[in-house]
């Protein structure tokens, strides 16, 4: 075994062919950053899919053991693909060492490529959970014609798009937690229509709001239990919660607010690393967007988007995790909290 051939080092460092090196054009210097900057972002790319695909490949089973290796692995993994976010949106910093000048220099050699034709971007998002409607100007995405993606890119992408995906896969593991079960509850009596931990729960919540914020109790009741309330627009319904049901963001929650226990904090830290990759996907579209207003403008792209405007477009719209992230609305304080049945803290993991 030799580095150089175990690496593929010929082919890896031999794959940079700049169109401005090429016979009657003026070589450009910058060029050469541009296209390592991208195929090292594509190399991340790949491992970033690697590490979802095992992710989903454990959500996918019908049983899923919380103490077994699966989900620790899942949790490590997802812990891999923040690091590599965060070292992604470092790399932009680099790219700007490129003047606006540099960049014109070969620019319109690129027309109609555009790194809107980054496929495994695309599988990324598929993976994780955008779905097609929620994307901005979302025919962008469906058509392969000049700009556009070629066949099979498209076939591929449409074909994951297809599939389960890993956010749906979560609502499912989390629509199974036991731990409402009536065989834990049966000495609470306290209830109206919900369950007796929530009729508690929402209670504490209810007594912890402002004036100014008593309307959140009707996004409480529509978020966890589909109440519609005559204040809330269509709109706002799907603002408060867009992809996770009622049953999976009680679940959620619970896991959230009772962390500290042990059979929670595998659970809680893969809910955290997903929330993680939200904001990381949406800092990554931040730095990108503001590197483009800075290289072109207002000018559209080479791949016949609107540029910087589509950018700043999926950069508000393009969210996958929103729901667990807006769980920290309802949050109460930890010595608030309602002590839990005796027979469920034994399975939480705690001794009397």
């Amino acid at each position: 075994m030799y580095y150089g051939g175990y690496l593929q080092l010929d082919k890896i460092l031999g794959a940079q062919y700049p169109a401005s090196f090429e016979p009657g054009n003026e070589p450009a210097h910058d060029e050469m950053l541009f296209i390592i900057i991208h195929q090292a972002y594509e190399l991340w790319f790949k491992q970033i899919l690697f590490e979802l695909d095992y992710s989903i490949s454990i959500f996918s089973k019908e049983k899923i053991n919380d103490n077994s290796e699966d989900l620790n692995l899942v949790r490590h993994r997802l812990h891999r693909v923040t690091d590599i976010l965060q070292l992604l949106i470092q790399q932009v910093h680099i790219l700007d060492t490129m003047t606006p000048l540099d960049f014109l220099e070969f620019r319109n050699l690129l027309t109609p490529s555009s790194g809107f034709q980054s496929k495994q971007f695309r599988l990324i998002e598929a993976r994780l959970g955008l779905q097609l409607d929620s994307r901005h100007h979302k025919e962008y995405y469906k058509r392969t014609n000049e700009g556009g993606f070629t066949l099979n890119d498209y076939q591929h992408i449409t074909e994951t798009e297809n599939q389960k995906t890993l956010l749906q896969l979560v609502n499912n593991w989390l629509e199974r937690m036991p731990f409402f079960e009536t065989a834990y509850w049966s000495d609470h009596t306290d209830k109206i229509d919900n369950h007796p931990f929530w009729t508690e729960y929402r209670k504490i919540y209810t007594n912890g709001l402002t004036e100014r914020e008593k309307s959140k109790i009707d996004d409480f009741d529509y978020v966890f239990f589909e109440k519609q309330s005559d204040t809330l627009s269509r709109e706002q319904m799907d603002q408060l919660r867009s992809y996770f049901s009622p049953a999976a963001m009680r679940a959620a929650l619970f896991i959230m607010l009772y962390r500290d226990f042990p059979v929670f904090q595998t659970s809680y830290q893969i809910l955290d690393a997903l929330i993680e990759i939200d904001h990381l996907m949406s800092n990554w579209r931040h730095k990108h967007l503001i590197m483009v207003r800075r290289m072109i403008g207002m000018r559209v792209g080479t791949g016949n988007t609107s540029g910087a405007g589509y950018l700043e477009g999926a950069l508000n719209k393009h969210y996958v995790y929103r729901d667990l992230s807006g769980l920290s609305t309802y949050l109460i304080e930890r010595k608030k909290l309602p002590k839990l049945p005796d027979a469920l803290i034994r399975s939480l993991g705690f001794q009397l």
